[in-house]
């Protein structure tokens, strides 16, 4: 008896169903052992790090209310009570923490006048590479202040003069360093246009701004965009 093609095309599907399930089946005798263990190895991963944002969440939570202690400590004059969480913060994982509780403890010893260790911690801060890069630069001019008695000029600017730029900003606080050691250096035309530099850019703070226009002006140097010193200029102190 002949074969319809409808029969035809219904018996080459079900064996193609067949080969379908035979392939499968084959695969996971073969595989599956290994399918359902880099299952649970990602559920395993996935769950890891679930826990490990909860305990970084914790953590950071418990870090800032130390944080919080240590000032409203230093607001009331109890400078010895902020010492050991600013120790411990200043060891912390987060970047963020530990810069800030650095910067405090430089600030704390450059009020007790220990100068070289306050560098110290400026420093660390300023080549923590994990340090957000406005922290480093904050962090590389405090320590250059701190310092500037002790550095050769040139240093200075070397050190800054990258951060001397216009719209840049820490024109307005590298720039009058570098200035100041151009001065050491005798670079008095330089430093007029430094000045000038700083008086010029709309983004520097305003004092800064005014401080800067009296000091081009008196070395000669225009500071382009700047046509006169802002009107309560004779007040600045």
């Amino acid at each position: 008896m002949a074969v319809t093609p409808a029969n035809n095309e219904a018996f080459f599907r079900e064996v193609d169903e067949e080969l379908r399930r035979d392939r499968a089946a084959r695969f996971w005798r073969q595989w599956g052992l290994w399918v359902l263990v880099a299952i649970v190895v990602g559920l395993a991963a996935f769950g890891g790090w679930l826990y490990w944002q909860h305990r970084r969440t914790v953590a950071a939570g418990v870090e800032g209310e130390q944080l919080q202690s240590a000032y409203q400590s230093l607001a009331a004059g109890n400078t010895a009570a902020a010492g050991a969480p600013l120790s411990t913060l200043a060891q912390s994982r987060n970047a963020g923490y530990r810069a800030l509780a650095t910067f405090t403890q430089a600030d704390i010893l450059l009020e007790k006048k220990d100068t070289k260790g306050a560098i110290a911690k400026f420093a660390s801060v300023a080549g923590d590479a994990a340090v957000a890069q406005p922290f480093r630069d904050l962090a590389l001019i405090r320590q250059t202040v701190a310092e500037f008695d002790a550095l050769k000029p040139q240093v200075v600017v070397d050190r800054l003069r990258p951060l001397a730029v216009p719209g840049g900003a820490w024109l307005g606080s590298a720039g009058e360093l570098v200035a100041a050691a151009y001065l050491k250096m005798g670079r008095r035309a330089d430093a007029g246009q430094m000045f000038a530099r700083i008086a010029a850019d709309s983004n520097v703070p305003e004092t800064l701004r005014q401080r800067a226009v009296q000091m081009a002006s008196a070395m000669n140097a225009r500071a382009s965009g700047t046509a006169a010193a802002p009107a309560n200029q004779g007040t600045t102190r």
